[in-house]
């Protein structure tokens, strides 16, 4: 962050989107040190050691660690440790975005370059200069900001495309809440006439990012389950990797990211995955901001097309608990959220009516696409 509180673009320092990437990692890592620690997801890990290890060649070398599960303080340490213990001089992440963001964390506490290989378009961590971190009960802790994003992205298609489709399109739902929430940042601005904090260049690729998911993404999602690239494939990619990441470090976060952290602590929403959980966050903060009837109609009609869960019953709430739904208002409001980038003041009553009403519309809007045409009388 800028001294006079500005946010700055600080989009990665090269990207690369193709196939078969993985296998050339080595390649690319040379060009910021010989001894690289490669933080895996466990399912890549003998996958990443096979294709990537060769890479390397004879001047180079990569000790392959498995990542633990959850981006916790006593992760990222555990990390920072053996990083140290192999004399490393570059760190790698590849696997999701829990992954990478400890891969980032170490690198900035280490003071390493840090490259990224996502495995699956349900995060934009790969391109982002921030890390968040949770507890060992997987609740949120703290978002930690670093002072760059990672050196170098590669993101292969072919592993992204292979991804199982729901994590696919949790990826859209992440990203689907970018604009919106950049915009509402920028709208802050100009309600309180503070210097802008949301920058203009990521407001329009917020824009840019919205436009290609509604253009490809219910194609894309085709693809994916057919298992083949697509032009419409690496667009979406495109958004959900880096144009949603670049756009939300540069632009900020709002409502939606606030609610959703709120939601970490519904034991029924424990299976649901991030990107869904954003969808549905994000159905609550246009509720909130009275967004026109035209937009959110559209919004529901683009996540169920693309197949993401509209309200709570399909994310797995099957009981309404009032008092741990306000709870999630209370949550969603504390100082430390993302609630205070709203263009107006927003209480935890405001997010619970606004809880309540999105998950109405939701099973409006299902009931009403199930609801089969009417028949046209003397056709």
């Amino acid at each position: 962050m800028m001294p006079n509180g500005a946010i700055s673009i600080r989009p990665p320092g090269k990207f690369f989107i193709g196939k078969g990437l993985l296998a050339e990692l080595g390649s690319y890592a040379q060009a910021f040190g010989n001894r690289a620690y490669v933080i895996c997801d466990k399912f890549i890990l003998e996958r990443a050691i096979a294709e990537a290890g060769p890479s390397f060649g004879e001047r180079g070398s990569a000790v392959f660690g498995k990542f633990r599960h959850e981006c916790t303080r006593i992760e990222i340490n555990r990390n920072r440790e053996m990083a140290r213990s192999v004399k490393a001089e570059l760190i790698v992440g590849i696997g999701g975005g829990k992954t990478l963001d400890t891969a980032k964390a170490v690198a900035c506490h280490e003071r390493l370059p840090v490259l990224t290989v996502p495995t699956t378009a349900s995060s934009d961590a790969a391109c982002t200069a921030r890390a968040l971190i949770y507890t060992l009960s997987s609740e949120f802790d703290r978002c930690m900001l670093l002072p760059s994003a990672p050196d170098l992205v590669l993101a292969d298609t072919e592993i992204l495309a292979a991804a199982p489709a729901r994590l696919f399109v949790a990826g859209i739902g992440k990203a689907l809440a970018t604009y919106f929430e950049v915009r509402a940042c920028y709208r802050a601005q100009a309600e309180r006439r503070v210097p802008p904090r949301a920058a203009r260049t990521a407001l329009a690729s917020a824009r840019l990012c919205l436009d290609s998911l509604l253009e490809n993404a219910v194609q894309a999602r085709l693809d994916v389950e057919r298992q083949r690239s697509s032009r419409a494939l690496e667009a979406v990619l495109e958004a959900t990797v880096y144009l949603s990441g670049v756009s939300a470090d540069g632009g900020g976060r709002a409502a939606a990211h606030a609610i959703h952290n709120g939601m970490l602590a519904v034991p029924a929403l424990q299976q649901a995955r991030h990107g869904e959980k954003m969808a549905f966050a994000l159905l609550a903060q246009l509720v909130l901001e009275r967004a026109p009837q035209e937009e959110i109609a559209t919004l529901l009609d683009f996540s169920r097309a693309v197949g993401l869960p509209l309200g709570l019953r399909e994310l797995g709430v099957r009981t309404f608990a009032e008092a741990q739904w306000r709870r999630v208002a209370e949550r969603a409001c504390e100082k430390r959220e993302s609630m205070g980038n709203m263009p107006f003041a927003v209480a935890p009553d405001d997010v619970y009516r606004a809880i309540r009403e999105a998950d109405a519309l939701a099973d409006e809007h299902r009931t009403a696409s199930e609801r089969p045409p009417l028949a046209v009388a003397g056709g």
